[in-house]
């Protein structure tokens, strides 16, 4: 018995002595010869690796797309090479319920999103989900409107801002349709004194009650996440009443958390409820001219303890030799 004992410390006396061992070599990772001499830079105190994962999120495509500008995206994605793809919606034009046109519309996006090396999650704007149509044909595709999941104990809200019972999305539709013959001269009308034009779902969504169970569910059954994402296509936080996204809000309140939505198709951040809400411009969506900015970007979220967001102009992602990926050429 005795001889077994010291044995057992023996081994554990090797066990220690190579783990100090290997602790020297990960803090000799940087190594240089010039002794006690000055030295030409500022610290040799590095900061220690972090167990951390990025991710990146698009914005618009759609509402007047620009060919190649996406796909010069997904290139620039794979170069960057985040855990995985996010999305605001409005992914294609949509705005029909001529299930051929539908379907090669969305043939064309799945194409181009295929070659992503990295996964891509899915989330509908107003041009992915006009009509009861469409809604039907996005369930085939993709299942839910609005879903949840958890990457490395942070939680991601995905909303449908398009959340309307059927007949009032059929009203909102037809009424769309009617604006947008008058935009295009068909018939005769004031674009801004169309009903369209004047419904709260055009520019800020609506949230139905089912939707905001499902959320105070998830919530309730996550109070401890690093971090809640709440991802949607309208600004649902700008609408005052219960459709909006204030309700939940509230349910948020006592945890960290960031929103990010799309639809405007020009950038801007403020700080509401002292969090960071984030309005995302484009990733191949029309913009206007004289917006200084609408512009073309990738966001990329680098999830440490608490996010760390940078957006990326597209047109400032260059590859090794300086240049735009090829299709790229079209970014401006």
């Amino acid at each position: 018995m005795k001889g077994y004992l010291i044995k057992m410390i023996v081994i554990l006396l090797v066990l220690s002595s190579c783990k100090e061992n290997n602790q020297k070599i990960e803090k000799s990772t940087f190594e240089h010869s010039l002794g006690e001499s000055p030295k030409p830079w500022t610290s040799a105190i590095f900061e220690p690796t972090e167990d951390d994962f990025t991710f990146a999120i698009i914005s618009d495509l759609n509402g007047g797309e620009r060919d190649g500008v996406y796909s010069a995206a997904v290139e620039q994605l794979n170069a960057l090479d985040p855990t995985f793809v996010l999305s605001v919606g409005d992914l294609i034009d949509g705005g029909t319920e001529d299930t051929l046109q539908l379907a090669k519309e969305w043939d064309s996006f799945e194409n181009r999103t295929s070659k992503l090396k990295m996964p891509f999650f899915h989330l509908g704007g107003n041009h992915d989900l006009t009509n009861p149509t469409m809604r039907s044909i996005w369930k085939q595709r993709f299942g839910p409107r609005y879903y949840h999941f958890l990457y490395d104990n942070v939680l991601f809200l995905m909303m449908d801002s398009e959340d309307y019972e059927e007949q009032r999305m059929v009203e909102i539709y037809e009424a769309r349709a009617k604006a947008l013959k008058v935009i295009a001269g068909e018939i005769e009308g004031v674009y801004e004194e169309t009903e369209y034009y004047s419904m709260p779902e055009r520019q800020l969504g609506g949230m139905g009650l089912e939707q905001f169970e499902y959320f105070k569910k998830v919530l309730e059954e996550n109070p401890d996440v690093t971090w809640t994402f709440v991802l949607m296509h309208k600004p649902l936080w700008q609408r005052e009443d219960e459709k909006g996204l204030n309700p939940l809000e509230k349910l948020l309140a006592d945890r960290p958390y960031t929103v990010i939505n799309g639809h405007i198709h020009s950038f801007s951040h403020r700080i509401r409820n002292n969090r960071d809400y984030i309005i995302l411009g484009t990733t191949g969506g029309s913009q206007q001219a004289q917006d200084s900015m609408a512009f073309d970007h990738i966001s990329l979220v680098r999830m440490a303890n608490k996010p760390i967001i940078t957006h990326l102009k597209m047109d400032g992602i260059l590859d090794k030799k300086g240049k735009l990926p090829s299709s790229g050429s079209l970014i401006h």
